[in-house]
């Protein structure tokens, strides 16, 4: 029997599952499976349907699928007026599922809602000349052992003032990949705890554009706080003592930083 791609994928990561590490004398916990896509955009009009589309569509599909939270997370425009304008505008929307089940169940739910498929017409019926996006991108994440689930950020200031910061962590080889995701698991995410860093998740992705690497999402109440969490977090004594250890040298290749800023209509 010929497995479809969905099914082959949901294997993959089960199987992650199953090889995690135990946890003292008991199994490894519970994992979230995770999605991100990224919409990359070409003028406003798409970005606005793309918005209308989120909003009145997609997001209330999944939560009648049961996906209780998703975020949907805009680049905050550079301040320095002279900066370049990018040719491409980014949308990511994150999309946390509880099991393999649901995760490989979605797209079966949303081809089955009649009112998704009402009110996602334009999107879904777009002509070939006239898309909403360019191209969208799907990242596939496994949550890790230290942060088996996602976390909502418990933030004061509104929505337009908040700073959510996406790093990618890329490793040279796999194993030092799973090197730096023993890191985190190891202690980097109780640092980022104590100091308060708002992390919404920690994922190692099992498909995505970029591999071998990981992804987490923290969040900050401003720019400010941004910058002062970080600042705590390199003069902190554990992870000055941690980052010195042999056994973590060179586990990151190179990292890519997306300062984003929450969509009105998004959950997270």
């Amino acid at each position: 029997m010929k497995l479809s791609t969905s099914v082959l994928l949901v294997l993959g990561l089960v199987l992650a599952g199953l090889s995690a590490p135990l946890r003292g004398f008991g199994a490894a916990p519970k994992r979230d499976f995770y999605q991100l896509k990224i919409y990359h955009l070409q003028n406003q009009e798409q970005e606005q349907r793309l918005d209308t589309y989120l909003q009145q569509a997609y997001l209330p599909a999944l939560h009648r699928a049961g996906i209780g939270k998703v975020g949907v997370f805009k680049p905050i425009a550079s301040p320095d007026a002279s900066a370049p304008t990018p040719a491409e505008q980014l949308v990511f929307v994150f999309i946390p599922c509880s099991s393999a089940e649901q995760y490989l169940k979605l797209e079966a739910d949303l081809e089955k809602d009649k009112q998704y498929q009402t009110s996602g017409q334009d999107y879904l019926n777009a002509a070939f000349d006239k898309p909403v996006y360019s191209r969208i991108e799907a990242v596939s994440m496994l949550a890790f052992t230290g942060m088996p689930g996602f976390h909502m950020p418990a933030l004061k200031s509104g929505p337009a003032e908040r700073v959510y910061e996406l790093r990618n962590y890329e490793g040279a080889t796999e194993k030092l990949h799973q090197n730096k995701v023993a890191q985190f698991n190891n202690g980097e995410i109780g640092i980022f705890k104590r100091l308060n860093f708002n992390t919404v998740f920690c994922g190692q992705v099992v498909s995505g554009s970029k591999m071998p690497n990981l992804m987490y999402l923290s969040a900050f109440e401003n720019k400010a706080d941004q910058e002062a969490h970080w600042k705590a977090f390199g003069a902190d004594p554990e992870w000055v003592k941690m980052k010195a250890m042999p056994e973590y040298a060179h586990n990151m290749l190179r990292m890519d930083v997306y300062l984003l800023h929450p969509a009105s209509y998004s959950d997270i």
